[in-house]
């Protein structure tokens, strides 16, 4: 029997899917990518770093800003700049605000229709006027810290090696302070809503990868760990990660120790979760899961936890923020040097890595930048390999609506991939 999906809707970009069973043994399963390369790195080789960040956010339009922040902390690491740490909460709030829009973005109008047995979001928003209001009141928060950090929410315009352009206004980071009370508490019962959607009992042990560091939930920095048991620097990510290019692909996929892993909301929380902020974690808590947790379909969940605590935690940088010099976080001159940089920030979808090496007048001479889809595309074809087993006996159209909707909680970002 052959499995074919010609598109699968409702993820960033257009894939299909197609997988070979004999007699109940999947023989393969696979996604066919059905975008071209993009070829970004390429395009990036030989323009002047200060190009770089402007060109890489262009890779998503979805998550800009984790682009625009790892191409930027991968160029200082070269250059060997220093920037202070008010830069760094300013730039983390960025990434947390990136966070918060696109999964409550995710969660709620990609991937919720499916556990509600619903064929399309018209449907979806009928029936739940209230919550799809709520749902949208996050993801504009969200949006909103972008825009009042970056200058406008799709591709920023103000962060930069070395820093920022210019401050935020005062008045209005005091307004996202003051408007967050209101937003968690609209995550907290978005979250209850979704604690009453039944997903799938399927699980399958696999390998979760994310950023670690002491004393905090790592986004914007960290060493890379693992449920395996080991920490390395984001330096030596691919001296023990590999990438792997078919012939048949446009797509890099990326392996460690010869085996597929799994990365985004569902590692971070397996991984970090007793960093959470205080309502994040009692909702994890509240969830009754058993940890390690290997049901991919958790991942939903997963997100809605760190919606809850990334609006915990963006108010609590931001109040420490405002109580600093905020025009710390104004670019102070540097030198351009000749170095090769490394650096990997925490995306929606996992970790994102960029190396970049400049020559001594700042033009790049290479650059490899490593997705969170190149990732963990292999993890859900084996994933899926083993899920179809039980689902096999049922008809057609069942069938495929449980592949999609697998799909769809992975959440993978084809545009990325494809870069």
């Amino acid at each position: 029997m052959n499995i074919k999906i010609n598109h699968i809707a409702k993820i960033e970009g257009h894939t299909g899917f197609m997988a070979s069973v004999i007699q109940g043994d999947v023989k393969s399963a696979r996604f066919e990518v059905q975008e071209g390369i993009r070829l970004i790195e390429g395009v990036l080789i030989g323009r002047h770093y200060l190009d770089m960040p402007t060109v890489a956010q262009r890779i998503c339009g979805i998550c800009p800003v984790v682009h625009n922040l790892t191409s930027i902390k991968a160029l200082e690491a070269a250059m060997r700049v220093v920037v202070t740490e008010e830069t760094k909460k300013l730039r983390t709030v960025m990434e947390l605000g990136q966070l918060i829009h696109s999964h409550a973005l995710h969660l709620f109008f990609l991937s919720l229709a499916d556990f509600l047995d619903m064929d399309n979001d018209i449907q979806l928003i009928k029936e739940y006027p209230e919550e799809t209001k709520k749902a949208i009141k996050i993801r504009e928060y969200g949006m909103e810290i972008v825009r009042v950090i970056g200058g406008r929410v799709v591709h920023p315009l103000t962060n930069e090696v070395g820093g920022f352009k210019k401050a935020p206004d005062a008045d209005e980071l005091r307004k996202l302070v003051a408007d967050s009370s209101e937003i968690l508490k609209l995550s907290l019962e978005l979250g209850e809503f979704f604690k009453g959607i039944k997903v799938p009992e399927f699980y399958r042990p696999t390998e979760y990868v994310c950023l670690d560091k002491s004393g905090g939930y790592a986004i914007y920095d960290g060493d890379v760990t693992s449920s395996a048991g080991f920490q390395i620097p984001v330096a030596e990510f691919e001296n023990n990660f590999h990438e792997l290019q078919k012939q048949t692909e446009v797509i890099k996929r990326v392996e460690h120790e010869g085996k597929s892993y799994m990365i985004g909301a569902i590692a971070r929380i397996n991984n970090n979760r007793t960093k959470l902020r205080p309502e994040a974690e009692k909702y994890l808590a509240s969830l009754n899961w058993q940890f390690p947790d290997y049901n991919p379909f958790h991942n939903i969940l997963s997100q809605m936890t760190e919606v809850i605590h990334c609006i915990e935690e963006s108010a609590k940088l931001i109040k420490e923020l405002l109580h600093s010099d905020l025009n710390q976080v104004v670019t102070k001159p540097y030198a351009i040097k000749e170095g090769i940089g490394v650096a990997a920030v925490e995306a929606p979808r996992g970790t994102l890595y960029y190396r970049v090496e400049v020559d001594g007048k700042g033009y790049i001479k290479n650059v490899n930048i490593i997705t969170p889809t190149a990732q963990f595309l292999s993890n859900l074809e084996d994933d899926v390999a083993d899920y179809l087993k039980e689902i096999l006996d049922l008809g057609d159209k069942e069938r495929e609506r449980r592949l999609r909707s697998f799909v769809r909680a992975y959440d993978p970002c084809i545009s990325c991939a494809v870069h």
